[in-house]
């Protein structure tokens, strides 16, 4: 057999073990990171402070406001069937642009009916007018025969004094000028009732007053089937459509004009005492976080905006926890931009520079 390997002596020499690596180099780096660090949190911090001071200082300002703006609702002023509908939903309109036209069938034919009625009007003061000259000239008729009546009594009294003319033909005479006086009288009458029922002549008539302001009447009516933009600005909420029926009154869509916004800023009943009208304000629209528009309050509300509201807080009844109330202040956006257009009811920044005015 094979002699066995001798086994390694347990005397042999090991090699040392490497020392572990000491920390103390990498502690002082560490801290001063850390240091630095703490020092930058410690300057932002209080940079944001400063920053928030100033901005306290210098401004009331709100996150709770939303812009605002005229809003005309299109209704129809005579009743009928939509012929043409001449815009659609969202597009921009200008003062006296054609929304829509109505059916002026019927109203045509109301002018043509007050037409006829002011020539027949026109007419009837033309009869009377002769009426009243008739008349007159039948005055003037029993008026020279009362002339020439006293004129025979004046003649026959001499006549009768001079034993020339019997009692019976002086009483013929004295009756005749009774009887041409009378008639005089009857004649005055009827001028009278003839002038009466013509009233003024010509256009002064009233009857063709009338007739002229029932002709008036139609026109603006037939006027009002055509339906234009009352003021320029954007058309929304419209569905209206060929062959719908619309009544008086009854709002269509709405024109939302372009010539005014504003912003309703709710600020806090704490911040009002440093508020008020004509002082000038910075307003960022969410909608355009790089833009600032420049505006001025113009009111402030009477109240807050829960005492407006549909169901009013009860504080005197029940627990009782005191919250601070918004009130409504209104700015008028005075650099309305139409490369960068509002939208009402889009939510906005508003800061109220203090004592800027």
């Amino acid at each position: 057999m094979a002699a066995a390997a001798p086994a390694p002596s347990s005397a042999s020499p090991q090699k040392p073990a490497s020392p572990a690596p000491t920390r103390s180099g990498r502690s002082p780096r560490r801290r001063r990171v850390k240091w630095i660090i703490a020092a930058i949190v410690l300057v932002a911090i209080a940079l944001g402070a400063f920053a928030y001071w100033r901005s306290e200082s210098l401004y009331a300002s709100t996150e709770d406001a939303y812009v605002n703006g005229n809003q005309a609702e299109v209704t129809a002023l005579v009743a009928g069937t939509v012929q043409a509908v001449h815009v659609v939903d969202q597009q921009r309109v200008k003062e006296g642009d054609a929304l829509f036209d109505i059916d002026p069938t019927n109203y045509q034919i109301a002018l043509d009916r007050a037409q006829a009625q002011l020539a027949i009007a026109r007419q009837q003061a033309g009869q009377e007018g002769a009426a009243v000259t008739s008349a007159e000239a039948v005055l003037a008729q029993r008026r020279a025969e009362a002339a020439n009546a006293r004129s025979n009594w004046a003649r026959n009294q001499q006549l009768m004094k001079s034993g020339f003319l019997s009692p019976q033909g002086g009483e013929a005479a004295r009756t005749a000028v009774q009887t041409a006086e009378a008639a005089v009288k009857a004649a005055e009458a009827n001028v009278a009732q003839a002038r009466s029922a013509a009233g003024s002549a010509g256009d002064e008539n009233a009857a063709v007053q009338a007739a002229s302001a029932a002709v008036k009447a139609a026109e603006l009516d037939l006027a009002r089937t055509h339906v234009t933009a009352p003021s320029s600005g954007i058309i929304a909420n419209l569905s209206l459509r060929p062959g719908n029926a619309v009544q008086v009154g009854v709002p269509l869509f709405v024109v939302i004009s372009d010539k005014e916004f504003w912003v309703d800023a709710n600020f806090k009943e704490t911040q009002l005492a440093e508020i008020h009208p004509g002082q000038k304000a910075e307003i960022r629209s969410d909608m355009y976080r790089d833009r600032v528009f420049h505006g001025t309050v113009q009111s402030l509300s009477g109240g807050s905006g829960a005492a407006f509201s549909l169901l009013p807080p009860q504080n005197a009844t029940g627990n009782w926890v005191k919250v601070t109330q918004r009130v409504p202040v209104r700015v008028r956006i005075d650099d309305v931009d139409p490369q960068h257009p509002l939208r009402i009811g889009t939510t906005a920044t508003v800061k109220v520079i203090k004592g800027g005015e």
